[in-house]
């Protein structure tokens, strides 16, 4: 019986948490701008941008390769601005039963934390570990950071 599997990737920022957080949380549709071409596009499909059961379609680059993936906005926590996406179609499902993305933000004085925790059940054990889509998290916040830096 396959288990489910994390793994987490960090990257410190120089934006504050709470303008790293406030790009995710509330103004998803123009993540796109912000990737510098990371992610290709954001559909809303169901609910409204911001809200908890809210369905997107995010077209992105991901190791060199053109991909989609539809998700459910699944859960939020102001406080510890946390923010849960279950996966529920696309390319990552090709491999994987099932794929959660949590990011959290959290301030550490001048600067801050972003940490991205990768739950996912692997289809079968010759599935290598997603270090590339982690590889892509770490690339996408580092140019949302820079992004928020220059305006």
């Amino acid at each position: 019986m396959a288990q489910i599997r994390k793994m987490d990737c960090q990257v410190m920022i120089k934006s504050s948490a709470d303008e790293f957080y406030n790009a995710f949380r509330s103004k998803p549709q123009f993540l796109p701008k912000m990737s510098n071409g990371l992610i290709k596009d954001v559909k809303l499909l169901q609910g409204n941008w911001n809200s908890v059961g809210a369905v997107r379609l995010w077209s992105y680059a991901s190791e060199g390769k053109s991909q989609m993936v539809k998700e459910i906005f699944e859960k939020v926590d102001e406080k510890s601005k946390t923010m849960v996406y279950k996966l529920v179609e696309g390319d990552l499902l090709n491999s994987y039963n099932s794929w959660r993305n949590i990011i959290t933000i959290t301030p550490v004085g001048e600067i801050s934390m972003v940490k991205w925790t990768m739950e996912f059940e692997k289809q079968n054990e010759d599935i290598p570990d997603p270090v590339g889509y982690a590889d892509s998290l770490i690339a996408l916040t580092k140019n949302i950071d820079a992004y928020l830096l220059n305006v």
